[in-house]
């Protein structure tokens, strides 16, 4: 019997490097190489799918890296990739909420939590916010403290700030 595979490839950007990963034709893994909570989410999603990776591309991890690309440049406000997202019931309605929080846009941990309808699970939505493993993908950069400042981001503040200031641009002038 063949053992399940997640396909995963590297695509070193700019911004930051990242570590790309599908599962049976979904994206599952779009996440920051060298981020502190690496092992956790590969072993979660490993454990999860019941599945080894494997270091090979295919078309979708294509098409994510070039979405990732005009995102980047600016010319990508919203990706369409089919995505698996691979946690508990709860992280995962955390993540399909952040997922309407709109380019350009910021919440925070408590907008999240209403979100789901479970306004006393900020904490919470935190530890859920920071387990996802489809950076950018699934916008939790988006995601703000109460008062406006940046809080904890899996590929860094610095990094936050610059996803941020790039998304309030909102596509001022299309390339000629």
């Amino acid at each position: 019997m063949t053992k399940n595979t997640i396909s995963v490839a590297y695509f070193k950007h700019p911004y930051a490097e990242f570590v790309i990963g599908t599962y049976q034709d979904q994206l599952c893994l779009c996440d920051f190489r060298y981020r502190k909570m690496r092992a956790t989410v590969d072993n979660r999603l490993k454990k999860q799918l019941k599945a080894e990776f494997i270091e090979q591309s295919n078309p979708l991890i294509e098409a994510t890296i070039t979405q990732l690309e005009e995102y980047f440049l600016g010319q990508r406000s919203e990706f369409d990739l089919p995505l698996l997202l691979v946690g508990t019931d709860f992280q995962q309605s955390v993540w399909r909420a952040l997922t309407q929080v709109k380019y350009g846009n910021t919440a925070s941990y408590l907008d999240l939590a209403q979100a789901i309808n479970n306004e006393g699970a900020v904490r919470a939505v935190g530890t859920a916010n920071g387990a996802n493993a489809l950076a950018i993908i699934v916008p939790c950069h988006r995601i703000i403290g109460r008062h406006g400042e940046l809080v904890g981001y899996g590929g860094g503040l610095p990094l936050k700030k610059r996803l941020l200031e790039l998304e309030q641009n909102l596509f001022l002038s299309p390339p000629a």
